[in-house]
């Protein structure tokens, strides 16, 4: 299985901007660049690589947690993850260092232990943490 995405990119490092398409079409043409990147832009729409990378290991994360819980017994009514991707300066460049998941769950009838080894479980499972580099973290709230 392989998945595409596409950018195009034109201008400068710094004044140019792009445009990222995805094979499935969930977004065409989206706009990105440097001011959206390292500036957060006021009232322009866009994205940057750092907000996908949240955005892929979020959903990932959850998707994972959900297939290992359903493996374990369990059904979760939710599971709200969210995901913090952290980049620093690195010598001359730059560096994704850190993604924090942090997830709100609903799980019924399973204990914190449980709950605990098979969240954990998927945080070091899931495809997306494969991926990175990095360190990252899970925090969770069980309810």
């Amino acid at each position: 299985m392989k998945r595409t995405a596409k950018a195009v990119w034109k201008g400068s490092g710094t004044e140019g901007s792009g445009e990222l398409t995805t094979q499935s079409g969930a977004f065409t043409d989206q706009p990105y660049s440097l001011k959206l990147r390292f500036e957060n832009e006021e009232g322009k729409k866009g994205t940057n690589p750092e907000e996908l990378i949240a955005a892929a290991h979020a959903g990932c994360y959850a998707m994972a947690l959900s297939v290992e819980l359903g493996k374990a017994g369990y059904t979760a009514d939710t599971l709200d993850t969210d995901a913090k991707v952290s980049l620093e300066k690195d010598g001359e460049g730059w560096a994704v260092t850190k993604s924090e998941l942090i997830l709100n769950a609903t799980v019924p009838d399973i204990s914190d232990d449980e709950f605990d080894k098979i969240a954990n479980g998927a945080k070091e499972g899931c495809p997306i943490s494969k991926l990175l580099s990095c360190e990252i973290t899970l925090d969770y709230t069980l309810n």
